[in-house]
């Protein structure tokens, strides 16, 4: 799809390029159908209240309650792709409105286990957590004991849960206001053709080697977002103050403590990160002032951050491409990894290109049950190709999982999901250099290899900050007004792009369209899971079998041990600062690898 390209409704679109969801509900009728079934099953759930006192009756309700999830989650998914695919459609959104409401019921149906075991004395718990019939829970139940001191009264779970859908607002005030309801004017490239402006194909036109087109559509796009800035600043104080209250009820230190406590990861993993980042913040500067020397400007915008740096290539590549693109980058993983994703290509487990009304961006989503699904708006560049490789890398990570490990822990944490999705798109980068001789390419190339590393490990950790700092400015009692908000996300542009880059006013909105920070405490995951990925894959392509089977039992393991535990038998340990240290280092050394190909041009 070009850039001149005109979306199309959905109808109108290939389907052999659109992900099959028969394999979860035939159609839509089907899906109803089930979902009519699970108020009875939650009266079924509720039942069991005030009977668990020993294993037996809290094995019966771990049973039942994992099959309920496992249906619940099915219906939830598929309203949610099926909304994806068109975030105007009424079908979609009234499936997921209901679905999500019914998720909050259940909830609130089951927020009486945990405090009601809890409420067991100390003997009897440990003597119940170490009871055979209860094998297959037992981290379940151990890490359940871990939280007890933040575990409130059956009544005050239930009051809590019942909130649920209300403390989601925010989130999904802000997803629906960008994907649904703003509209961007349209702008003029250089020759004076006029482009359409979405959220869709933003950051392609930022990547366009037309200056003024990317000029013209950054100040559109952010023209938009300055209008809609008291909305948008009060949708993410809503979820700032939902957070904070909710750790105060629960005796956390912070919102952040609260968050991270979840996954059993210790805040200095989070202040490891940014300390290490701030560290090696001269080679971003390095980075910043080659971008402006390549490029050729007296000043370098931040419109000027994504353009690139080798103008002449406008490599394109169709999306039959991307897929032997992806299979030749993941052939070191081994033929039981390349035969998945051919399956999953061949299955149409990819929703492929934008049309109007889709959701904006990139994910996968599955069930125990379904094929896990990719949504991607390929759009023919290197970064699309990049996307379906990081996409692909999620879903075998759930693949893995979900056929090596029982439903109540095939689900892995959110602290290992950008792992297998960066160590995909480590493999393609560094399979696409080693064959590249051409130094126009390699320089570009590079420059992508670059933009990765500042976009997950640079830019999510400024974003890290961000929310740190925000969060703390609402523990304090300060406002979360637009123009703190805005002035807290420009000082840090300014810091971590350095003295390079000029600071345009429309910057300082930008946290505005981050989707993350309204469900927060989410994005330092990024830059933790990248550098993890960058120890992987170096592990991978210099030491072949033994690290691929490190790598592969990690996929296996969903969420059946703590994160830290799972990647320290992958051979990362995060709870010191140095695979972050050795990722700024290798971005170092590709920064030499870009300073030294440009010099022979």
């Amino acid at each position: 799809m070009s850039e001149m390209e005109v979306l199309k409704e959905r109808s109108q679109m290939d389907p052999q390029y659109q992900w099959d969801l028969t394999p979860m509900y035939q159609d839509d009728a089907a899906w109803e159908a089930e979902f009519a079934t699970l108020e009875e099953e939650i009266q079924a759930l509720s039942a069991f209240a005030g009977t668990l006192k020993d294993a037996v009756s809290i094995g019966a309700y771990l049973d039942t309650s994992t099959e309920f999830v496992r249906k619940l989650s099915n219906l939830y998914c598929y309203a949610s792709l099926r909304r994806s695919e068109d975030t105007r459609a009424e079908a979609g959104q009234s499936m997921y409105a209901r679905v999500t409401a019914k998720y909050a019921q259940a909830l609130a149906a089951m927020s009486f286990a945990e405090p009601e075991i809890l409420s067991l004395p100390e003997e009897t718990l440990q003597a119940i957590v170490n009871d055979a019939q209860l094998a297959d829970h037992k981290f379940t139940l151990e890490n359940l004991l871990r939280q007890k001191p933040h575990t409130l009264s059956a009544a005050e779970e239930k009051l809590l849960a019942t909130l649920g859908e209300a403390l989601g607002a925010p989130a999904e005030i802000a997803d629906n206001l960008q994907d649904a309801d703003m509209v961007f004017d349209a702008v003029q490239d250089g020759s004076g053709n006029t482009v359409e402006l979405t959220g869709s194909n933003y950051i392609m036109l930022q990547m366009s080697s037309d200056r003024t087109l990317r000029k013209n559509a950054f100040e559109s796009y952010y023209k938009g977002y300055r209008q809609h800035i008291n909305t948008f600043a009060a949708a993410y104080a809503g979820a700032v103050k939902g957070a904070t209250a909710e750790a105060s009820l629960r005796h956390y230190e912070s919102s952040r403590a609260m968050s991270m406590a979840g996954e059993n990861i210790p805040v200095e993993v989070y202040d490891n990160l940014i300390a290490t980042v701030r560290k090696h913040m001269p080679a971003m500067y390095r980075y910043v002032a080659l971008r402006k020397k390549i490029l050729g400007v007296d000043e370098l915008h931040y419109y000027d951050v994504y353009a690139p740096l080798v103008g002449k290539i406008k490599t394109r590549y169709t999306y039959e491409q991307a897929q032997q693109m992806v299979l030749d980058a993941v052939a070191p993983l081994g033929e039981d990894y390349g035969r998945l994703v051919r399956q999953a290509f061949a299955d149409r487990w990819v929703d492929v290109y934008p049309n109007k009304g889709k959701s904006g961006g990139a994910y996968s989503s599955g069930t125990y049950d379904s094929n896990p699904y990719i949504l991607t708006n390929f759009t023919g560049t290197l970064d699309s190709v990049s996307t379906i490789a990081h996409e692909m890398g999620h879903s075998m990570h759930t693949w893995h999982s979900n056929h090596h490990q029982p439903p109540q822990y095939a689900d892995y944490t959110l602290f290992v999901a950008e792992v297998a999705s960066t160590v995909n798109e480590n493999l393609l980068i560094e399979q696409l250099l080693q064959k590249e001789q051409n130094l126009q390419m390699r320089l570009y190339l590079l420059n992508q290899y670059l933009e990765n590393f500042k976009g997950t490990v640079y830019r999510q950790a400024m974003f890290a900050e961000f929310e740190r700092d925000a969060h703390a400015m609402a523990e304090r009692g300060e406002a979360l007004s637009p123009a703190a908000l805005n002035a807290l996300y420009k000082r840090l542009v300014e810091d971590y792009f350095g003295p390079d880059l000029v600071m345009d006013d429309e910057v300082q909105y930008e946290w505005a369209r981050i989707p993350h920070f309204y469900r927060p405490f989410y994005v330092y995951k990024y830059a933790t899971g990248y550098s993890t990925a960058v120890a992987l894959s170096e592990g991978i392509l210099k030491e072949g079998a033994p690290a691929v089977q490190r790598y592969k039992e990690f996929l296996s393991m969903g969420g059946s041990a703590y994160p830290l535990d799972e990647l320290r038998h992958a051979g990362v340990d995060l709870a010191t600062p140095a695979p972050i240290d050795a990722a700024l280092t290798k971005f170092e050394r590709i920064l030499d690898d870009a300073e030294a190909t440009l010099a022979k041009l």
